[in-house]
């Protein structure tokens, strides 16, 4: 490993702890102090609120967030694992998981697109104002 790609490493090493200390800190929030919101949706709130704040910098988060998003797949290898377990259950039902699974992937993509459309919007109107 050379000198130049050690401190990438150790900043997206050091990136993706935070990011799980913030997870793990909106986890005992969530279970002590607001308990009716899952742990992940609150992370992501105080995290954006950070970031929207400027209390977080985009690049102290940058590196590690990308790489987390680069290895999802390996975070889905569990739910493949527990669902070979059921076959009977799959044979049974399979066609309606198959449909709750489109249509719920569905929805996440046109969700996304339309928050990303208002960002790009809300972001051109607020550097036109700032011009």
């Amino acid at each position: 490993m050379s000198a130049q790609t050690l401190p990438q490493a150790a900043r997206t090493l050091i990136q993706t702890i935070a990011l799980a200390l913030i997870f793990v800190a909106s986890d005992w929030l969530a279970h002590h102090l607001i308990p009716g919101v899952p742990a992940g949706v609150l992370g992501l709130a105080l995290l954006l609120a950070a970031l929207a704040a400027g209390i977080v910098p985009r690049r102290w988060l940058a590196e590690g967030a990308r790489w987390l998003l680069g290895e999802m797949l390996l975070f889905f290898i569990p739910a493949v694992i527990a669902v070979m377990q059921y076959p009977d259950l799959v044979r049974e039902h399979g066609l309606a998981i198959l449909a709750v699974i489109i249509g719920s992937t569905f929805c996440v993509m046109a969700s996304t697109a339309l928050a990303v459309d208002l960002t790009w919007r809300l972001e051109a109107r607020w550097r036109k104002e700032s011009t």
